[in-house]
């Protein structure tokens, strides 16, 4: 279960905003398409999340996604981390992998959520220039209250400070927000500060999860 605190815990919390991450929770997962451009170049399975997990606060993804550097300044460090451990590495085509799909019952989750709470989208992002999925999700973007993207604020998850300005935007408390999101290292922050956290494996799950936290049956959307 990617449920953070026993159910009867959360159900004394009384929530007032839900928190999604977009890429991996609103849309489909890169990380399918990191895994997909590293069979098509015969590169060991998860060496890109590798590269991109060592020395993650200053390191070419995390600079990025600060809008420290442009893609073409990210491509030459990328394929610099990418050769210390002995691969070749488009940093362009990995950011191309980044373009991914909308799952529509999440949208559906969202509006239904949005009718009842408070919501935000927290994402660590590239500058709308260098993301090639930008401007591609729109719509879905403008159902959110408040939008906190790391390009933008120039600090990322799992920066405790990163949650600090989405409470602050939202007006609300953290010990009142439910957070969902595909990596665990992001809920980490979020939990500690007293969030209820929900990871995304599998966005049913998640879905059901949040319903059990909200009250709601999101059975029929997933």
């Amino acid at each position: 279960m990617s449920r953070q605190r026993p159910l009867a815990s959360k159900l004394r919390i009384v929530i007032e905003a839900v928190l999604f991450d977009f890429g991996g929770v609103m849309t489909t997962s890169p990380f399918d398409n990191f895994a997909a451009l590293e069979q098509r170049y015969g590169l060991p399975a998860d060496i890109i999340r590798r590269i991109n997990s060592t020395n993650p606060d200053d390191n070419a993804w995390a600079r990025i996604e600060r809008s420290e550097v442009d893609a073409d300044e990210f491509d030459v460090l990328f394929r610099a981390e990418a050769e210390a451990f002995g691969h070749s590495i488009s940093g362009h085509e990995v950011l191309a992998c980044l373009k991914t799909e909308i799952r529509p019952f999440m949208v559906d989750a969202l509006r239904a959520v949005s009718a009842r709470f408070k919501t935000a989208m927290l994402t660590n992002n590239l500058a709308r220039g260098d993301d090639p999925g930008s401007g591609g999700h729109g719509e879905t973007v403008a159902l959110f209250d408040v939008i906190i993207e790391s390009a933008v604020v120039g600090v990322r998850k799992p920066t405790p400070r990163f949650y600090d300005i989405a409470c602050e935007e939202l007006g609300v408390d953290p010990t009142v927000c439910v957070f969902l999101d595909d990596l665990g290292i992001n809920l980490k922050p979020a939990r500690a500060m007293g969030m209820t956290t929900i990871k995304v494996v599998d966005p049913a799950v998640a879905l059901r999860e949040l319903g059990q936290v909200l009250s709601m049956d999101f059975g029929a959307l997933a």
